[in-house]
C-alpha cells in the first residue's frame, strides 16, 4: 500500500517529485528524509483543516453510499459519483460554498472529482483516505 504523501504527490502529478523534492532540501540546508517529513506533515495539516467543518465531514460520509442520493442522471447511471447538484441540495447550501467545499475535499485527497459535460461528479477516494488515517496514527503514535 501506498503512503499517504505518495499517493498525493501522484494525485499532484508531481512525475518527478523525488528530484524535485533533493533540490529543494538542499536549497533549504535540509537532508532529503527531514524534508519529506516536513513535506508529510504540511499534507496531515492540510487534510486535518478540510476536515474541520461538520458538513465536509458529513459530505464524506454521505458519498460512502451512494443510495443517499436521487438517482444518477439519465445518461450517467453508470458513473461512480455522485452529481454536486446532490450534494448541494442535501448539504441545502449555495453553490459557490458547496464548490469550495468539495475544492477542500479534493485537495486534500478525500474525494474525486469527475467532469461530465457541464455536471462533476465525486466520490470517496478511500485509498486516500485510508493512508490518510494511517498517516494520523504514525504520527500520533510514533516514539
Amino acid at each position: 500500500m501506498l503512503d499517504y504523501c505518495e499517493l498525493k504527490v501522484r494525485s499532484a502529478g508531481f512525475a518527478a517529485f523525488g528530484l524535485w523534492s533533493a533540490l529543494k532540501a538542499s536549497r533549504l540546508g535540509l537532508d532529503f528524509k527531514s524534508y519529506i517529513e516536513i513535506f508529510r506533515l504540511m499534507d496531515i495539516e492540510k487534510s486535518i483543516a478540510a476536515l474541520n467543518n461538520p458538513i465536509r465531514r458529513r459530505i464524506l460520509e454521505w458519498l460512502k453510499d451512494r443510495s443517499s442520493f436521487p438517482p444518477a442522471l439519465p445518461g450517467h447511471e453508470d458513473l461512480e459519483g455522485v452529481c454536486v447538484a446532490y450534494i448541494q441540495e442535501k448539504a441545502k447550501l449555495s453553490q459557490s460554498t458547496i464548490s469550495n467545499y468539495m475544492g477542500l475535499l479534493k485537495q486534500a485527497g478525500f474525494v474525486i472529482a469527475e467532469r461530465h459535460g457541464q455536471w462533476t461528479f465525486y466520490r470517496r477516494d478511500e485509498e486516500n483516505i485510508q493512508a490518510f488515517i494511517t498517516a494520523v496514527q504514525d504520527e500520533l503514535l510514533k516514539s
